[in-house]
């Protein structure tokens, strides 16, 4: 029997021209920088695999890669944000289109996703808070859809953003997140 694809597809599985061909010819679509087979219905495990292709599995995708994982954006960003706990170090050339903080993290503070590691709808709300340069209507809807859709109320936003001692951006992150 032969062997089945990935759900996932990249120029290591497949050249890049038969990709784009297949793609022309309605049998992929392209999700992020990557493509899938029409037949897939597009996941967060999907979207995982392409913020974290060509990644080291200890990076963790945080702020809009996680928003976008999580469906509340629907285009994947341009620039991959991923991070790793202050206890990890970034060994290698990374692309230019990745940025990589090291950041103090917990292991409730993440979660996999098919395997990825992916910060949790909580602290992807925060973070996304706490960090965006603008703070647009795109972003209040994002926010606001990953507080309805998994259950994060304004309380544990507080009670996240204060469990921590001298959190930088905390009251933007607060006003940020009121307006949601």
């Amino acid at each position: 029997m032969p062997e089945r694809l990935s759900s996932v597809l990249s120029g290591l599985d497949l050249p890049e021209a038969e990709l784009w061909a297949a793609r022309l010819d309605g049998e992929l679509f392209q999700i992020g920088n990557c493509f899938t087979p029409i037949d897939e219905i597009e996941q967060p495990s999907h979207r995982a695999s392409v913020v974290h292709f060509g990644m080291p599995q200890r990076l963790i995708a945080e702020q809009r890669s996680a928003g976008w994982i999580w469906g509340a954006y629907d285009l994947a960003p341009p620039h991959r944000q991923l991070c790793v706990g202050m206890d990890s170090r970034v060994g290698h050339e990374l692309p230019r289109s990745v940025t990589v903080r090291e950041v103090v993290i917990g292991p409730h503070e993440f979660t996999l996703v098919d395997g990825f590691r992916t910060t949790t709808p909580l602290r992807t709300i925060i973070d996304l808070a706490r960090f965006s340069e603008v703070f647009d209507e795109a972003d209040e809807r994002s926010v606001s859809l990953l507080m309805r859709r998994y259950g994060v109320s304004f309380e544990d936003c507080i009670d996240g953003l204060n469990s921590r001692r001298n959190l930088p951006g905390k009251r933007r992150a607060r006003a940020r997140i009121s307006r949601c």
